[in-house]
């Protein structure tokens, strides 16, 4: 079976004005399920985009407190099936972490960060703490925020990815990462910081989205100690962040930068 590609084509009529009508052809974004194994044993599937999965499956391990460093997972192995893609995660059983693979009913919303979590008590998990090796900087994210349009190409394409970028303290993108969940964005770009060895306490992540507190937990889970989004955080993302010692940030109008520290 070949590769799924993150979007396709389709048809549709534009209609910019009652009097001018016409036909186009948009491509739209893919959005298929993907299944996470451990060690052969089913944990969860999400509906996401696909690309950049070896970055996904590790880390939302990561990020989800499944395992605790890029060295615990000894393998991924991704496979097509019929009805989507399968990530195989082999990992040495002491790895994972204690009551890390909590009980999740197996399906998981591509905007939901809950993931299948089947009960109150599963929700929440206490961040980490989290430090920063360099001072926040309004004027950086505010540089990150100008330039993230500049790495989304596949939301170019389509118009309805979201992305999660890797800046330095000046505000330089270094890398970034798209997908159809704002989470599943996170996660990948969690994943790629891990696979390439980046010291996550030396920068900070810009997300095209709001900022829940699902995203707190995945940043202080590896260490992001600054997380910039589009629009202002939930009071209980910022009480969450305020608890790892991390610092939010949000656009302000006007262009501007508010930080919540």
């Amino acid at each position: 079976m070949q590769p799924l590609a993150h979007s396709r084509p389709a048809e549709g009529t534009s209609f910019p004005t009652a009097a001018n009508r016409s036909e186009v052809i948009w491509l739209v974004a893919e959005e298929v399920p993907v299944a996470f194994e451990y060690n052969r044993r089913a944990h969860a599937v999400m509906m996401a985009t696909p690309a950049d999965l070896e970055d996904f499956a590790l880390g939302f391990s990561l990020c989800e407190g499944i395992l605790g460093a890029k060295d615990d997972v000894d393998d991924i192995r991704v496979r097509h099936a019929a009805d989507g893609i399968v990530l195989s995660i082999a990992c040495d059983p002491l790895k994972l972490l204690k009551g890390s693979l909590r009980q999740r009913s197996m399906e998981g919303r591509s905007g939901c960060g809950l993931c299948g979590v089947d009960s109150l008590a599963n929700v929440l998990r206490p961040p980490r703490p989290v430090t920063a090796t360099f001072a926040p900087d309004a004027g950086a994210v505010a540089a990150a925020f100008a330039r993230l349009h500049e790495h989304q190409p596949m939301n170019r394409a389509n118009r309805s990815l979201h992305a999660a970028a890797w800046c330095d303290p000046s505000g330089r993108i270094r890398m970034a990462r798209e997908d159809v969940g704002r989470h599943n964005a996170l996660d990948k770009l969690a994943g790629a910081l891990a696979a390439a060895g980046h010291d996550r306490s030396a920068g900070f992540a810009v997300l095209s989205s709001r900022c829940s507190f699902e995203l707190v937990q995945k940043a202080a889970a590896v260490g992001i100690p600054l997380l910039a989004t589009v629009s202002a955080p939930t009071g209980l993302a910022l009480t969450l962040a305020r608890s790892a010692g991390m610092v939010l940030a949000a656009r302000a109008p006007g262009d501007g930068v508010m930080l919540f520290r």
